[in-house]
């Protein structure tokens, strides 16, 4: 089966986290709104009156007749195709829970641009983007990073891995939440971790696996 992802072309964003993902299970997959007319053909799909499940923004997988929605949703869709979870129900809903948590991280770290509304830029809510990220800063950053850092050293047999002794999604997330992290909060992230340091080791690791690294080296990976 051949995957089409619909994202917008301009920006890492969400969709990233499914691109990581296709990418380290290597899989065939279409990035659509990358080709020529692509983000018309991703809009149209989504306002599709005849989808039973439509979705209500990108980004969304279509996978054969399936179209799922959520980030969280579609990892867990390729995690249990493509060996990027644990094979048991306990593994599989704890991967689950760890993309859930990261979610809520990605939505932490987008409000400190856009406390205020979505819809405003960021210059139009500056005096409140700056009270957001100094909190974020230096309470959010450092609990969300300590949990990470606290699941990562509760393995006892140390494998360096969120779920377990394999590579999972959500290792790849987490991959790209430090990335992200990096780009955007330099001197915050650098601050915060020097108390993870399994974290940060889970992201050199990340970046080190052949096809990820493969993939972090061509033009199909966005820059910030």
């Amino acid at each position: 089966m051949r995957y089409e992802l619909h994202y917008w072309s301009s920006i890492p964003g969400r969709g990233e986290f499914a691109r990581l993902a296709l990418e380290e299970a290597g899989v065939p997959y279409l990035d659509v709104a990358r080709t020529a007319g692509g983000e018309a053909r991703m809009l149209a799909l989504q306002g599709d009156a005849s989808l039973r499940t439509p979705p209500f923004a990108p980004p969304f997988l279509k996978a054969g007749k399936l179209v799922i929605a959520q980030t969280a949703n579609i990892l867990l869709f390729l995690g249990e195709r493509h060996g990027l979870a644990p094979k048991g129900e306990a593994g599989r809903y704890f991967t689950h829970q760890l993309q859930l948590t990261l979610a809520d991280f990605v939505g932490e770290i987008h409000d400190t641009h856009h406390p205020v509304a979505g819809s405003l830029y960021y210059e139009d809510q500056r005096p409140e983007a700056k009270r957001r990220a100094a909190d974020f800063t230096a309470n959010r950053l450092p609990k969300y990073l300590g949990y990470f850092e606290r699941v990562l050293a509760a393995d006892p047999r140390g494998g360096g891995y969120l779920a377990g002794a394999r590579v999972s999604y959500a290792d790849l997330s987490l991959f790209q939440v430090v990335a992200g992290l990096r780009y955007a909060f330099p001197k915050a992230f650098a601050r915060a971790a020097r108390k993870c340091p399994k974290v940060l080791a889970l992201h050199e690791r990340v970046a080190k696996r052949p096809r990820i690294a493969a993939y972090l080296a061509s033009d199909r990976r966005l820059p910030f």
